[in-house]
């Protein structure tokens, strides 16, 4: 008999609360079950925020349950309040069936979709046409509005104002579930913690409807020692899509986390085996850099291919071999005009992204933060020129990891 699939999400350090864990536990071990996870398709690439649900959702896949990936192209035009401080600013339906779309062909990269193993779902199918009155007689009459209060999705927005088309989110979400439980006999709901009332929702609606079982489980979320979410860097967000995020800057992010979350993506966001993740992550000082590099990789192959990921490893080591020079750097390019008249440092920090703005590209140069071609530099009205290249290409380092180069366009 092999693992039971809800032992391995419990070892690696996925789940964060389950409705009911004996009941999940004994379902997952003795028959295939069909669950769903949630994506609202809010841009047009999954983040590395979402990869952990997907992993999820392979370790499910891998033991033999069948997954549903539900695209929120109705949920979407509404907005989760869970975790906002503000109401989500509306989209049109081209550009949320554009998103999903995107979603659905990424989510083919990691998932197996062939001969019913997986299920594409869009709520928009079902959402988007309901008749209104009949809506809340069948399905608004088993909410409580005392109890929704309570959730913490709503809590914390109640002092800056909770707008009633929000405050549907919960009942919208509830419905998904219900539908899927109808359609596909789903009868679980996986989500990051942030959806446990949501999902208590969908449970709770089901049972009571259909007085069948129906059950909820969430996931850790990735956050750093602060309690920041993980998954942002100085650019913004980052992406799956190589186009958005590149291989190189993806596997530089991973590379680049804190000491004491080693071990905790080690177990969440690779497959190796949990006695080499608690290896990994046993290492001290300097040692920790080979659990980082080990980290790095099996998330970049994971989600761009051994190639890819290759690359990158030999890419970040070269920085360090070759003083900051690689083919895979982030690069950006300029005339040899604009070379020749000179480039101010300020304006090239802030085009290529390491530093948000104009005044905190002039306080790291002021602080000995920035580096052309591995020389430090605090002139901030320094301009850089021809003469600054070096084979082709000037290195600017903002800190100790940021790298970027900058060519002259061919």
């Amino acid at each position: 008999m092999s693992t039971n699939v809800y032992d391995i999400l419990v070892e690696r350090g996925f789940i964060e609360q389950c409705t009911h864990p004996e009941e999940v536990r004994e379902l997952l071990g003795k028959e295939q079950v069909t669950f769903y996870i949630g994506f609202d398709a809010t841009a047009d690439s999954l983040t590395a925020g979402h990869f952990l649900t997907v992993m999820a959702m392979m370790h499910m896949q891998r033991a033999g349950h069948r997954p549903i990936a539900l695209l929120g192209g109705g949920t979407t035009m509404v907005g989760d309040p869970s975790g906002k401080t503000d109401m989500r600013k509306i989209m049109t339906k081209e550009t949320i069936q554009h998103n999903a779309d995107c979603f659905y062909k990424q989510l083919s990269k990691f998932i197996n979709f062939d001969n019913n193993n997986a299920i594409i779902e869009n709520n928009a199918n079902w959402l988007l046409n309901l008749n209104y009155v009949e809506f809340l007689r069948e399905v608004g009459a088993h909410f409580s509005v005392n109890r929704m209060l309570t959730a913490d999705c709503y809590k914390q927005r109640m002092e800056r104002g909770l707008t009633f088309f929000e405050f549907n989110y919960m009942i919208m979400q509830s419905y998904d579930f219900l539908v899927l439980n109808q359609k596909y006999g789903c009868s679980l709901q996986l989500g990051g913690n942030d959806q446990w009332s949501n999902i208590i929702g969908g449970v709770e609606l089901i049972r009571r409807k259909e007085q069948k079982p129906a059950y909820g489980l969430t996931f850790k979320l990735l956050t750093t020692s602060e309690g920041i979410k993980m998954g942002k860097t100085m650019k913004g967000a980052v992406w799956l899509d190589p186009e958005k995020t590149s291989p190189y800057e993806f596997y530089q992010y991973w590379r680049n986390i804190e000491d004491v979350k080693v071990e905790e993506c080690l177990g969440l966001l690779t497959f190796l085996p949990m006695d080499e993740v608690r290896r990994l992550g046993a290492l001290e000082g300097a040692e920790i850099n080979k659990a980082k590099e080990v980290l790095a990789y099996e998330i970049t192959k994971i989600v761009h291919g051994e190639e890819e990921a290759t690359k990158a490893q030999e890419a970040a080591r070269a920085l360090f071999a070759n003083g900051g020079r690689s083919d895979d750097m982030p690069t950006t390019t300029y005339k040899k005009e604009e070379f020749e008249a000179g480039l101010d440092l300020i304006t090239l920090l802030v085009d290529a992204k390491m530093c948000p703005t104009r005044s905190e590209a002039r306080r790291q140069i002021q602080q000995g933060g920035v580096s052309i071609n591995d020389v430090k530099e605090t002139a901030f009205d320094r301009k850089v020129t021809l003469a600054d290249l070096d084979n082709g290409a000037v290195v600017i380092r903002r800190g100790k990891k940021v790298y970027h180069q900058f060519k002259v366009e061919e």
